[in-house]
């Protein structure tokens, strides 16, 4: 089957994905309850698009197309308050977070769809322990080839984005000293990591990706866990390294900021990305999922270690123009707080921990913080 022709698009424009935990308010573990909740929602108008993800204890939602982060923030609140609605009803509560904190992946339910079912024998144990929630952001690239120019020019960013939106420290129970953990079962995944180093389209349609389907591992892009991939039908970049953040309001900066990245870099004015970038992708994306804001990261251009949290704060001062050419000053001056002065999600979660006295406690906390989108 041949690869789907890239569909161009509206550049720059942007739409989310965020995969949601279900919740038992009683218990504060999670619930099998996406079928009933989905069925529910079929029967009202929901204001974006919400399906099953792997597992009975996790859903997916997804926003329309938009250029501006105003536009994006309120389809995501009105998603929420629907969800909630919803939720209400059937006494489940829904939260962000990039893992459950003390679930037990044994203990989940392969949602009854034929490609899940596929996965789960493909991959075993693996596709239980997939009930990790994620946010993935899609920008609108005008071609092909700027699609990929993109993917590889934002190679040095990914940790940027770990950082910013890690929320998943704990794991079976435990704190596992890692601010996102999620990752750490994404990478299990044998197409996992990063995408090829091609920048024709016309190379990675007809040469790379008609090698992979002859070989039988793969028969579309969605067989790819890569950390940014291209979407040819919808005619986007895909960034995937995002935990979910505990509120919609973080996941709408989040989308701002890669926009207004990506306007940045199609001015061309960096160094062009090339294959030896890649020589230290894996250890900065390591020290963002370990360490999250205090990461050390490598420079790929000159290997000088910076301090991640000061490059992003560097690079968010450089966006500024951007920011205002786009109408997301508001998005970008709210991460400017998160790494200046307080901390990711991640602290907020190990903060709730202390202060409830365990996990349950803080499961309370981050339902009630996606609730009202209120992070103190």
């Amino acid at each position: 089957m041949a690869l789907e022709p890239f569909k161009a698009s509206d550049a720059l424009t942007m739409g989310v994905e965020l995969e949601l935990q279900l919740v038992n308010p009683a218990d504060f573990d999670l619930s099998a309850s996406a079928s009933d909740l989905l069925h529910l929602l079929e029967r009202g108008k929901f204001p974006g698009d919400v399906k099953p993800e792997m597992t009975e204890s996790m859903i997916e939602i997804s926003t329309g197309v938009h250029a501006r982060h105003d536009e994006l923030l309120a389809q995501l609140r009105r998603i929420r308050d629907a969800l909630f609605t919803a939720g209400d009803r059937l006494n489940v509560a829904l939260c962000g977070g990039g893992t459950h904190p003390f679930q037990r992946w044994f203990d989940q339910r392969i949602f009854s769809k034929p490609r899940f079912k596929e996965l789960s024998a493909l991959y075993g144990y693996l596709a239980k322990q997939f009930t990790i929630f994620g946010q993935h952001v899609h920008i609108g690239c005008a071609s092909a080839d700027e699609g990929l120019y993109l993917l590889h020019a934002l190679n040095r960013y990914v940790p940027h984005f770990i950082a910013l939106s890690a929320s998943s420290p704990f794991f079976q129970g435990v704190d596992t000293l890692f601010d996102s953990a999620r990752l750490n079962s994404v990478f299990a995944f044998p197409l996992s990591g990063r995408a090829p180093f091609l920048l024709k389209w016309s190379d990675f349609e007809h040469g790379y990706f008609a090698k992979m389907e002859k070989t039988g591992v793969v028969k579309s892009m969605k067989d790819f866990y890569w950390d940014i991939r291209p979407k040819p039908e919808y005619g986007t970049i895909e960034l995937r390294v995002c935990d979910t953040p505990l509120t919609v309001e973080r996941a709408a900066a989040l989308a701002a900021y890669l926009q207004a990245l990506c306007r940045m870099l199609l001015e061309r004015n960096e160094a062009p990305p090339a294959e030896d970038d890649y020589l230290v992708y894996n250890y900065n994306r390591f020290q963002a999922c370990r360490f999250g804001l205090d990461g050390v990261l490598v420079h790929p251009k000159s290997n000088e270690s910076i301090s991640l949290r000061e490059d992003i704060l560097a690079t968010l001062r450089r966006l500024e123009p951007h920011a205002a050419a786009l109408d997301s000053p508001a998005a970008l001056d709210e991460l400017q707080r998160e790494v200046a002065y307080g901390g990711n999600h991640a602290s907020l979660l190990r903060r709730r921990f202390a202060e409830e006295g365990g996990v349950q406690g803080m499961v309370d906390a981050a339902v009630g913080i996606f609730r009202k989108g209120i992070t103190a």
